[in-house]
């Protein structure tokens, strides 16, 4: 194993070194560098033409010698970095070399970038820290662009999850539940947050997804399906500083699942721990939706835009759901009791309008050109409620990306 990557380490360290001499001095052929760094002093002036002498011949020898060294000695940072190779012996020099490089630094930026443009070509650390991106940036751009008539899962989400990790001891896991009909971008928004915080996405190793009706569909065997999830959670969290566990259909976990999974929602007191107890727990469920959607629409007609439904206003009347919830269906009602869920993030019903935009974004996505008639013409084709008003999509967007194969050629 350690024969095959041996021509690649080589290549890299040549570029490496190239790069080092450049950095060191650089000039236009034909011209005299001016004097730089500690053999400056040491050229003393030179005749216009004549032969460099003894002192400078020194001074360059000197100066290449220590490139020389600089060279090795940021090789041994790049394995250790890049392979966990020589960590040990890098270590010992790390103070010999705070004190002693005269070197610019810029050169160990350098390196930085070099070993981020290797890790993205595929796994370089066993604990999966360089696949780890936390890009909130991109997450709060692509959840505007992207995710329509959500201004509420917007804002909570990108607020939530960059506080949680911008906290340097977290005292438990971040819990989000998000709550609202099929549709209205829970899954998508969970994806978002999967592939802005890893660079593999869902694919990631310190990602996982549970589908209640797929992973845990027999009741008889909950007592099995309790110790594999420990086990995968234990796992993921003991490979992973940072891991995100995603609970689809939420409402249909049988309550033993949630007991399973609450010690590791819970807090606990991180003193003598490492950070690596850093998890986020999304739950996915349909429940609270008509609670939702009755807020909306007693908005709608007063006249009253849905971007002034506070946050307050739902969050409030989706606890007094979920705490009423029967005991043996959904055990959020559980999960609120002991404030294990840090947010309840609602999800409003999706108007026309919203339906047009996602029959946008659809064919975007599959490169398809696209009239405004064409985006009307998906729109009527969903369901739309209450009876009499029509105005929230029964189904959301869910089914659009389908409906765009009826304008295939």
């Amino acid at each position: 194993m350690g024969h095959a990557r041996l021509p690649a380490r080589r290549g890299l360290g040549c570029c490496i070194l190239v790069l080092l001499l450049l950095l060191g001095g650089s000039g236009s052929p034909g011209t005299t560098p001016p004097p730089r760094g500690p053999w400056a002093e040491e050229q003393g002036p030179v005749p216009e033409g004549g032969p460099w002498g003894r002192a400078r011949y020194e001074a360059v020898k000197k100066h290449l010698g220590a490139v020389g060294a600089l060279s090795k000695q940021y090789w041994q940072y790049l394995a250790c970095k890049v392979w966990q190779e020589g960590c040990e012996e890098e270590e010992k020099g790390e103070e010999e070399r705070e004190s002693s490089w005269g070197f610019p630094l810029v050169g160990q930026d350098y390196l930085e970038i070099l070993s981020a443009w290797y890790c993205s070509f595929g796994k370089c650390c066993e604990m999966g820290d360089c696949r780890i991106i936390n890009n909130i940036t991109g997450l709060e751009a692509d959840l505007s662009g992207q995710l329509h008539g959500q201004h509420l899962a917007k804002e909570v989400v990108v607020r939530a999850v960059q506080g949680f990790l911008q906290s340097p001891r977290p005292q438990k896991a971040l819990v989000l539940s998000f709550h609202g009909w099929s549709g209205t971008g829970k899954n998508f928004v969970a994806r978002m947050v999967a592939s802005h915080l890893y660079r593999d996405g869902l694919k990631s190793d310190c990602v996982r997804v549970f589908v209640s009706l797929l992973h845990f569909p027999h009741h008889t065997y909950v007592d099995s399906y309790k110790a594999q999830l420990q086990r995968q959670i234990s796992e993921t969290l003991q490979h992973c500083k940072q891991a995100l566990f995603i609970f689809d259909e939420a409402e249909k976990l049988h309550s033993s699942l949630v007991d399973a999974i609450k010690p590791f929602m819970a807090h606990h007191n991180n003193e003598g721990q490492a950070d690596h107890q850093r998890s986020i727990f999304l739950f996915l469920s349909n429940l609270g939706g008509n609670t939702i959607n009755e807020v909306a629409l007693d908005f709608w007609r007063a006249g009253r835009a849905r971007e002034e439904i506070s946050m307050e206003l739902l969050e409030q009347r989706l606890r007094l759901e979920l705490q009423e919830a029967a005991e043996d269906g959904y055990a959020h009602s559980h999960l609120l009791r002991e404030n294990l869920i840090d947010v309840l993030v609602p999800f409003l019903p999706l108007e026309y309008h919203h339906v047009k935009l996602c029959a946008r974004d659809a064919f975007l996505a599959r490169g398809l050109p696209y009239t405004e008639a064409m985006l009307n013409e998906v729109a009527q084709m969903m369901v739309f409620v209450p009876k009499e008003e029509k105005l929230f999509s029964a189904q959301g967007c869910k089914s659009v990306p389908q409906r765009i194969n009826y304008f295939l050629p």
